[in-house]
């Protein structure tokens, strides 16, 4: 049995504004670097084997506040980025609506197979990102077999894990907050995720932002 704290990067300046990141590279905020510090200072006595994180830099600098406290390198890993939205990235969700109107609809209906249109890059249907996100936990776990290790992703990362764990379909609505710098705790026994705690955010103060991507 392989145990996941699977946590959520802290907060942007465009989580902040419900701005739509995807790929887009964005740095922490303030607030983000606070909650970040907090996060690393609240694991430091945890006994982890193995540190892993997006590539992004928003999961990065989370995951290196962590990295601060134990004697581990700091793993990167493409396949834990959040969701590609394509042509809906760097809009605010407003805009998207406007400018988008069906395709809007369709995610807000949670059409999984859905795929927005094209941007600067390509985007993926919720299916296509759960399947990948799914598979890189499962990948992390199994190379720590019997360890704990630390996975920083984005919150759609932990919207798949949670659906995973809980046999929740994907097209259903989804009925838990996903928090900026909030630990959720899995294992991964026989071949499957999981869920043994979700959601803590006693090491945050003020409350942080519910806002999944």
């Amino acid at each position: 049995m392989s145990t996941i704290l699977l946590i959520r990067h802290g907060e942007t300046a465009w989580n902040a504004v419900r701005r739509l990141q995807g790929h887009i590279d964005i740095d922490l905020n303030e607030e983000g670097l606070r909650q970040a510090a907090a996060l690393g200072r609240a694991l430091a006595a945890e006994p982890l084997d193995a540190i892993v994180s997006s590539d992004l830099k928003r999961a990065q600098q989370t995951a290196q506040a962590i990295a601060a406290h134990h004697e581990l390198p700091l793993h990167t890993d493409p396949g834990l980025r959040e969701r590609a939205y394509g042509a809906f990235e760097g809009l605010l969700y407003t805009e998207i609506a406007e400018r988008y109107p069906e395709d809007f609809a369709d995610w807000q209906a949670r059409k999984v197979e859905t795929v927005m249109p094209a941007g600067g890059r390509l985007a993926e249907s919720f299916h296509q990102f759960y399947d990948r996100c799914v598979a890189g936990l499962v990948r992390w776990a199994g190379k720590h077999p019997g360890q704990t290790i630390a996975v920083v992703a984005h919150g759609g990362v932990l919207e798949c894990a949670y659906r995973a764990a809980t046999g929740m379909s994907l097209d259903s609505p989804r009925n838990f907050q996903v928090k900026n710098a909030s630990i959720n705790r899995f294992t991964f026994e026989n071949g499957r995720l999981l869920l043994r705690q979700w959601g803590e955010v006693a090491h945050l103060q003020p409350a942080t932002l519910d806002d999944i991507v």
